[in-house]
């Protein structure tokens, strides 16, 4: 029987945050570890393990090869196989807490189920969940575990889902007719305001911002009302709205992309939230 050289765990789990932050100098400080350290390791997982060069030099930063992300799926699957063998054989019940940041738009629509089926595995856990636009959670380093908006082409961590934003409004009120249009929006921290405004601006429509909360459910109420025009990713849209496109008159919108950043030492129980997250926004 051929015999192949087995791969450190520790390897695959510097090799994954590299991969996740985009570079060693972030990936050394998200696994406790020096960036010469996380370099040797890199060297010996390409040289003497695999025989495979996994990354390619991208300005300050590093992306994978083809090899490498051939590699980065792999690793995933064993460290998440790796953990549940742990968990299940010496942590049965995890106790402890872990902090999450989210914007406000993904709380109902994504949370939900993923806490719930969490809470069914681990139920002694404490979870602390903080909402705030994703430039804030960008600028957070008390959180273990942060699910931001990102432009494509910028993503940093890892992707959990790409969307499209969508304009949207009441049925019955014709408010997209409306000059200056009136929006309802996130407050002026949030990229999809911005993203929004400058559609507008392209086009040369004539807007103002009528309703702005940090509450999605608020910006709701107020369109459902018909008094405004809003622009969300569209899975975050109510069924009691409808979608508005070009044939309204109102510009193409950007797409987006949904990422999950791992902040710091990561520890057992927010590795695992980690894991239902991915889940949670796959399904």
């Amino acid at each position: 029987m051929a015999t192949y050289p087995s791969i450190d765990t520790e390897l695959l789990r510097s090799f994954v945050a590299i991969a996740d932050h985009g570079g060693f100098t972030r990936a050394a400080e998200a696994v406790n570890r020096t960036q010469s350290a996380i370099s040797m390791q890199m060297k010996r997982l390409e040289q003497d393990v695999l025989q495979r060069d996994l990354f390619e030099r991208d300005g300050r930063g590093v992306r994978l090869t083809a090899e490498g992300q051939v590699l980065l799926g792999y690793a995933r699957r064993i460290l998440k196989l790796h953990g549940e063998v742990i968990n299940t054989l010496r942590e049965p019940h995890m106790v402890g807490s872990v902090r999450i940041g989210t914007p406000d738009d993904y709380v109902m629509r994504f949370l939900p189920g993923i806490l719930s089926r969490f809470a069914q595995s681990f139920p002694l856990v404490q979870v602390e969940v903080h909402c705030e636009p994703s430039t804030l959670l960008l600028q957070r380093k008390d959180l273990d575990l942060t699910i931001v908006t990102r432009e494509p082409g910028t993503e940093i961590g890892q992707l959990l889902r790409q969307e499209r934003f969508v304009w949207a409004e009441a049925p019955g009120f014709e408010v997209h007719e409306q000059r200056p249009l009136p929006l309802a929006m996130f407050n002026s921290d949030c990229f999809c305001r911005a993203w929004a405004c400058n559609a507008l601006d392209a086009r040369e429509i004539d807007y103002r911002m009528a309703y702005t909360s940090p509450s999605l459910a608020a910006i709701v109420a107020v369109v459902s009302a018909g008094l405004a025009v809003t622009a969300q990713l569209q899975s975050v849209i109510p069924s009691q709205l409808r979608i508005l496109d070009e044939a309204q008159g109102l510009p193409p919108l950007p797409g987006c992309s949904i990422v999950l950043l791992r902040n710091g030492q990561q520890s057992q129980i927010s590795e695992t939230l980690a894991e239902h997250i991915v889940e949670g926004f796959r399904l």
